[in-house]
């Protein structure tokens, strides 16, 4: 079979002709892939850089895919934890870690989607059980994932949402996604400071993709603007796209009710996140959730590694 192939991190993969898996567990069968998301997840996996990344080289990248059994079935799957991933002709499902998609799902938006989308789906199904009526600010809602945040957290009933991010073009198109109040994330510390605590101080939870200086600067800002310092806030750190680490003063765990944790990868279940990919899916079958992949043939992998998308766009690799 043909896949995209890394064989050196830091490199983008090569399209290249490679052994076709063998299904082998009674769990597993082969199926032809149809359409591979090209996430932050895949890019920063092919780069060794994942903290699930183990530095096993060939490596096949891809996290997840939409695929077709040889019975015809449809399935949305999750690639096992092995050098073996999605971006190829063919890959092995375990049938544990795949749902079956209605016949008429379309494999390209679904696979554009349920990566990212999964991210605030599973923090607030199951990290946080967020309940209609309540809260959110996304931070880092102009990224893709932050951008599905914002729709999903409205679709789970929040009465009021607010995006922070730096990308002004990205900001504007946050309200017609269901953002109640944007945040530009950008300029004078204080000024951030004030904006957030303006705009989100009372929010029941906060979804994080940034982490680093914009958290340090936004968890002393909400709470100490908080009505009610005594009201639960939730902080669910998903990404670290803006640092690793953060300060954090040890008197805010004491001056407020605040919780802070981490929704991804060990955090969650395999059971667990695939439990909630049945309920993603049809919301992104029906077109509730706005989806803008960009389809690019398996073939052009390294032209796509490279590729500038616009706000909301998703690359799709499709062979």
């Amino acid at each position: 079979m043909y896949a995209a192939v890394v064989r050196s991190f830091g490199t983008p993969p090569r399209f290249e002709d490679f052994p076709t898996p063998t299904a082998a567990g009674e769990h597993e069968t082969l199926v032809d892939v149809l359409a591979a998301g090209l996430h932050p997840r895949v890019r920063s996996a092919a780069k060794g850089s994942h903290y699930t990344s183990d530095g096993s080289l060939p490596l096949i990248p891809g996290f997840d895919a939409v695929g077709r059994t040889p019975e015809g079935e449809l399935l949305y799957f999750i690639a096992p934890d092995t050098a073996l991933g999605t971006m190829a002709e063919q890959a092995v499902v375990d049938r544990r870690r795949a749902i079956a998609l209605p016949a008429n799902a379309d494999p390209i938006a679904v696979a554009a989607a349920m990566n990212p989308g999964m991210s605030s789906w599973v923090a607030l199904r199951r990290r946080h059980s967020f309940q209609p009526g309540g809260s959110a600010l996304v931070l880092g809602a102009t990224g893709n994932a932050g951008q599905l945040a914002v729709q999903i957290a409205k679709h789970l009933g929040a009465v009021r949402v607010v995006g922070a991010g730096r990308d002004p073009k990205r900001l504007d198109l946050l309200k017609g996604l269901g953002a109640d109040e944007v945040v530009k994330l950008d300029g004078d510390d204080k000024d951030v400071a004030d904006q957030l605590g303006l705009a989100a101080a009372d929010v029941d939870v906060v979804i994080d993709y940034l982490w680093g200086r914009p958290t340090q600067q936004a968890i002393p800002a909400l709470l100490n603007a908080r009505t009610d310092r005594s009201k639960p806030l939730a902080w669910i750190h998903i990404g670290s796209m803006a640092g690793p680490d953060i300060t954090l003063p040890s008197y805010l765990l004491r001056a407020a009710n605040l919780t802070i944790m981490g929704s991804g990868q060990g955090s969650v279940t395999t059971t667990g996140i695939v439990a909630e990919l049945p309920s993603l899916a049809a919301e992104i079958t029906s077109g509730t959730l706005a989806v803008n992949p960009v389809p690019i043939p398996l073939a052009r992998v390294e032209q796509a590694w490279h590729t500038p998308t616009a706000p909301g766009d998703r690359i799709v690799l499709v062979p």
